[in-house]
């Protein structure tokens, strides 16, 4: 659980990645240039972070992990960049997002969404920073959407032995990923505050995915090597890694010691969004391939 601690760091650490020139090295707010740099952080080799597949270069290595293909196959195979914080839940808080701007328009009216959110410096940097993006199976990616976090029961779909599931709009991953996923919703909290990342309502699900699931040598690495390309400090990160090793990447290995199932938390099914009231639960859980596919966005 952060603590008041953790928190208290100068101003200087929340201030935003750097101002935009191109003369000065590690300057990273657009999507395209944070697409460049994360092969660099990741390497040749690294895992998933949702389903821990292994990933060489930008193929996924499904065996690896036991991932069972919904539909797209050769989606499933490719490597593609996660925003664990889902772009659409943050770029909600951006007016051009809303409701347009008149300085991208679109056949002689406002245009939103993403591609107008663009227009603002703030979202660029939201929506490249490193510390929220991370490999993930292609398909999965597309298939996780802009769902929020959630703990999911009764009627679910899973992928063979990756048992993230997805019901109702809602996602769950493995638990040897729920540490990461909630240090990162944490970070960029405290990074971006108003934006409506964590609410109150969820804020216990993800402290008690942190306190659950602690941090291992290959996160606290990845990390580091996000802070020297990027060069902003990560102070939920800083407060958890200490007495890691200070160089090189550790064992491709997600998930703390406590990686097991997450015991019951108080608000389980908190979300970013208000959502309808879930179905009353199935004891039979059923896989992906008795359940459709649902909504298949790209999920960043």
């Amino acid at each position: 659980m952060t603590t008041a601690d953790d928190l208290v760091v100068s101003a200087r650490l929340r201030k935003p990645h750097g101002k935009r020139n191109r003369s000065s090295p590690g300057v990273i707010d657009t999507f395209e240039e944070a697409h460049k740099a994360l092969p660099k952080i990741f390497g040749s080799e690294s895992r998933t972070i949702y389903c821990g597949c292994l990933v060489h270069a930008n193929k996924v290595d499904l065996a690896s992990c036991g991932y069972r293909v919904s539909k797209d196959a050769r989606r499933a195979s490719r490597r593609e960049w996660e925003h664990v914080v889902p772009a659409h839940a943050f770029g909600q808080s951006f007016v051009e997002w809303r409701e347009g701007s008149p300085s991208c328009p679109r056949k002689g009216k406002k245009s939103r969404g993403r591609a107008c959110a663009r227009k603002n410096h703030d979202f660029n940097l939201m929506e490249s920073d490193l510390y929220n993006l991370w490999p993930e199976v292609g398909e999965l990616n597309g298939l996780r959407n802009n769902f929020s976090m959630a703990e999911i029961s009764g009627r679910f779909k899973t992928f063979g032995r990756c048992t993230a599931k997805i019901a109702d709009k809602k996602f769950e991953p493995m638990d040897m990923a729920k540490g990461t996923v909630a240090r990162v919703y944490m970070y960029m909290d405290w990074k971006y505050p108003g934006h409506g990342i964590i609410s109150e309502k969820n804020r216990p699900l993800f402290e008690a995915w942190d306190r659950q699931h602690p941090v291992t040598d290959y996160e606290c690495s990845i990390g580091k090597k996000v802070h020297a390309m990027q060069g902003n400090a990560n102070p939920v990160l800083a407060s958890r890694c200490k007495g890691f090793p200070a160089g090189g990447v550790g064992p491709l290995v997600m998930g703390g010691a406590n990686a097991t199932a997450t015991p019951a938390v108080k608000n389980p099914g908190a979300t970013l969004t208000p959502s309808p009231s879930p179905q009353a639960p199935d004891p039979d859980p059923v896989n992906v391939d008795e359940i459709g596919s649902g909504d298949s966005g790209d999920g960043l």
